[in-house]
């Protein structure tokens, strides 16, 4: 019912940790990134948008497996794709996919509520943002 869709991402040197790998945070930082950028590149619906409607999405629950660790500078894929959406939460399904080995690195979902940004209180998702998720087009 969704479309799926990606963005290229690399680790920088700030991302690792004293282990030599990419700190478990920075993986939550690279779905919300992708996230952003899809959503104005592939919905046409930016935050921008929302924030000029008065609205703000804030992450409700999140839940993260991790499988490999990204290592400095290695390119990846960030891959999402709405799961359901309706007037109470918008869930987001992600994979962090290496570049080089094809692999996923990390996978889990995200659920998302939008906010009101001037009483910061939860507001059902206006019908108009579910049928234009619902609606979206592949992207470039």
């Amino acid at each position: 019912m969704f479309q799926t869709y990606e963005t290229e991402l690399r680790v920088r040197p700030d991302d690792i940790d004293m282990y030599n790998h990419v700190h478990n945070s920075r993986y939550f930082d690279y779905v919300m990134a992708a996230r952003y950028d899809q959503m104005e590149r592939c919905y046409g619906l930016g935050m921008d948008k929302f924030i000029e409607r008065g609205f703000g999405w804030l992450v409700r629950g999140v839940a993260m497996d991790f499988k490999r660790a990204l290592k400095m500078s290695e390119y990846f894929l960030v891959r999402t794709s709405v799961d359901s959406i309706d007037a109470k939460k918008c869930r987001v399904n992600f994979s962090i996919v290496s570049k080089a080995t094809k692999k996923i690195c990390c996978d889990g979902w995200f659920d998302f509520v939008m906010i009101d940004m001037v009483t910061g209180k939860g507001i059902a998702i206006p019908q108009d943002v579910i049928e234009h998720y619902v609606a979206s087009k592949v992207c470039d």
